[in-house]
């Protein structure tokens, strides 16, 4: 950049003062100052439209990488359930192409009985019933005690030492 230090700006402030003369000097620093504006303003908007190209040029690339990543992984998950489909119908078709012994067959096969399916549903409510209450657990973990809440105060007058609680006054 320019180097201009304090005494060549008070060099060129004589030299405009003589040259252009004291009743036109405002206006014409005036007119300089807004002109330096609009000039440091098109600069930084040049410099912001080059950076979001340089980003947006970015973002491409990265889209065309996430868009291969995905490809390779539909590609890879529709070629395991091709293989997956095909053992199946397999098995189905009675063919035995795994080499497999009959009772990993038979455990496909094997379906649960309604009593064991209603008895893992209810533990599941159970167990979700559990996971979603607002009761605090080491509420839920009391075993044998009250389950009714009392107030503060009352707590405080139940568990109070013995003699503690008989005092005159405040004071």
């Amino acid at each position: 950049m320019i180097d201009i230090g304090l005494s060549k700006l008070a060099l060129i402030g004589v030299v405009a003062l003589v040259v252009i003369g004291p009743e036109r000097l405002p206006k014409v620093a005036r007119m300089a100052g807004t002109l330096f504006g609009r000039a440091q303003r098109y600069i930084n908007d040049v410099k912001s439209e080059v950076s979001r190209e340089i980003e947006l040029d970015e973002l491409r690339k990265m889209q065309k990488d996430v868009e291969q990543a995905a490809s390779d992984v539909s590609g890879s998950i529709n070629k395991s359930m091709s293989d997956t489909e095909n053992a199946i119908n397999d098995a189905w078709n009675g063919g035995d192409s795994s080499g497999g012994d009959s009772a990993s067959s038979s455990a496909w096969s094997r379906t649960p009985s309604a009593d064991t399916l209603s008895i893992k549903s209810k533990a599941f409510r159970r167990k979700k019933l559990a996971r979603t209450t607002a009761v605090p657990a080491w509420y839920k973990h009391q075993s044998g005690r009250k389950t009714r809440v009392i107030s503060a105060s009352a707590r405080v007058a139940k568990y109070r030492p013995i003699g503690a609680g008989k005092s005159a006054g405040f004071f």
